[in-house]
């Protein structure tokens, strides 16, 4: 019989968002994290910028606030923006006291550097490495900690709510996990839930995101009852590796915030004819950049060139970076990067407030998953991960405050797999993630047109109705359960990029190039707005 499972919290997602929360609650308090692979797999791994914060004395609040507001297109909530910045250097000492070793310099005073979009040097760093550090800092000290259950090989089916048990209230009470090494699915109640699943860039053929980020927790969050915002603002990183044996390598924006400049394949610079900033311009605009003269050149990359620089520079700012280019037979310090852009960040998500808490009583999101008004129309650079570290320690203090007066979950059905049996044409599966990924970077990509929408729109619907019929027939799988969330996550983006009619940040469409005279959020709601849910 499959295990069923009972914590005071139980937390979905082990990357920064999931254990910054569990590091902080109540010793006294039992916490479950669930990771789908190990505990290291997410993608705070393979952040290799930064932690923005306000460091240096001739840095600011407000300075940091500003260049986070004009980044986000009009649309961040000033609320949330000051809320962050103002919470960052706490938040910071917290991870040094961790253990977190950031890169210093000859005076041993904290090294900053600057990326796209920051008006100052404010970007803490471990070398090009900053998520490895925080990462494997934190899920030791995790592992360290009593009250803490590290499972691995799990993955998310489903929340566990009142309304699903027709109990009344609108509570979350656990969900559904299936266990990778047994093949079942175990029932985990919990008086509290944490979404700390990640973003959805799995979406996309390119992607600079590991293979769990398929949106799990928008997903799941969204059958649920709650609310998602913004999800046309699909962030594409403009410089990933390009070569056919590289795997979802970015190249850091510190690369460029270095001094390394674009190139097209002639050693032509390009950028100052976008953007005054140029290579230190926003995200969104370096992306769209490469994305025309790639188009207009018929080219499959352009180049990144850190090279006139010297080799000692090259080596000890990006280690990472340099050893792995010459991998695959690229000396920086030598030759030029190949670079293409990718999906890279999902800035939309599950709405939740200065607390990190969502639509549904004691369910919480952290991170990439959830909405919080941060971002805008385009993340800035190196916030993410501040935002993982702020949001995690508010849930964390929120449920600390609230935990005496929340009561056990009450008791919840095993999962049924008597009605199901083991699939023979895994082949579906594979045939729909492929379809899938291609057609959202071919119509719902960088640029957009309405036309191109409304292919995806007729797509996704079919797909939809298509993975709701094998779900409902055949015992769940990794893979099944993943595609299920990508279907649902990208009807999300497609609905949202419909509906804004304005190229606004990290939406780009050609039939509507200009900005509607008042920034509005696009929230979407499940009881009525209807969209596919298989």
């Amino acid at each position: 019989m499959p295990q069923s499972h009972e914590y005071d919290v139980l937390i979905i997602g082990s990357g920064a968002a999931g254990l910054t929360v569990a590091l902080n609650l109540p010793a006294h308090l039992r916490v479950g994290v669930i990771s789908k692979a190990d505990i290291t797999s997410g993608a705070t791994l393979w952040a290799q910028g930064g932690i923005a914060a306000v460091l240096d004395s001739d840095d600011s609040l407000e300075a940091h606030a500003a260049d986070t507001l004009a980044a986000g297109g009009g649309l961040c909530h000033e609320d949330a923006v000051r809320y962050t910045v103002e919470h960052a250097a706490e938040s910071i000492r917290w991870l040094i006291d961790s253990g977190v070793q950031f890169t210093r310099d000859e005076n041993e005073q904290l090294h900053l550097t600057r990326e796209g979009g920051h008006s100052h040097r404010r970007i803490i760093h471990a070398a090009d490495a900053t998520g490895n550090a925080v990462s494997t800092t934190l899920s030791e000290q995790a592992a360290e900690r009593d009250n803490i259950d590290l499972l691995s090989r799990r993955v998310a089916v489903d929340l566990i709510t009142n309304r699903k048990l027709a109990l009344p209230g609108n509570r979350c009470v656990g969900a559904y996990i299936l266990n990778l090494e047994t093949g079942h699915v175990e029932l985990f109640r919990a008086r509290f839930t944490v979404l700390a699943t990640g973003g959805a860039s799995k979406a996309y053929r390119y992607t600079t995101n590991p293979d769990g980020a398929s949106g799990d927790g928008i997903a799941m969050a969204w059958r649920a009852g709650c609310r998602a915002a913004n999800m046309e603002f699909n962030q594409f990183h403009p410089t990933c590796l390009y070569h056919p044996h590289a795997k979802s390598f970015l190249i850091s924006e510190a690369v460029r915030g270095e001094g390394g400049v674009l190139t097209l394949p002639d050693g032509t610079r390009f950028m100052d004819r976008f953007d005054k900033r140029g290579e230190l311009a926003p995200r969104d605009i370096v992306a769209r950049a490469i994305d025309h003269e790639m188009k207009r050149l018929g080219a499959d990359h352009l180049y990144l060139d850190i090279s006139h620089k010297p080799t000692d520079f090259i080596r000890e700012h990006f280690p990472t970076i340099y050893e792995k280019c010459l991998d695959f037979g690229i000396d920086i310090t030598r030759e030029p990067i190949p670079v293409v852009p990718a999906a890279h960040y999902t800035c939309g998500g599950i709405i939740t407030d200065e607390r990190a808490r969502t639509d549904i009583n004691q369910l919480y999101s952290v991170g990439e998953a959830a909405f919080t008004g941060l971002h805008g129309a385009n993340r800035m650079a190196s916030n993410s991960l501040l935002e993982c570290l702020v949001y995690g320690r508010a849930a964390a203090a929120d449920i600390a405050r609230r935990e005496s007066d929340i009561p056990p979950p009450p008791a919840a059905p095993d999962w049924d797999e008597s009605q199901v049996r083991d699939s023979d044409e895994d082949v579906i599966i594979s045939h729909n993630w492929d379809e899938l990924r291609h057609f959202m970077w071919d119509y719902v990509g960088i640029v957009r047109t309405t036309k191109r929408l409304q292919r995806a729109k007729h797509r996704v619907d079919l797909l939809s109705r298509e993975i709701g019929e094998f779900y409902s027939n055949y015992r769940v799988s990794n893979d099944l359960l993943e595609l299920r969330n990508l279907v649902t996550v990208s009807d999300l983006i497609i609905c949202s990029a419909l509906q804004r009619k304005e190229s606004r940040g990290l939406h780009f469409t050609l039939d509507y190039p200009g900005l509607q005279s008042e920034p509005e959020d696009t929230v979407l709601v499940p009881t009525t707005y209807r969209i596919a849910s298989p």
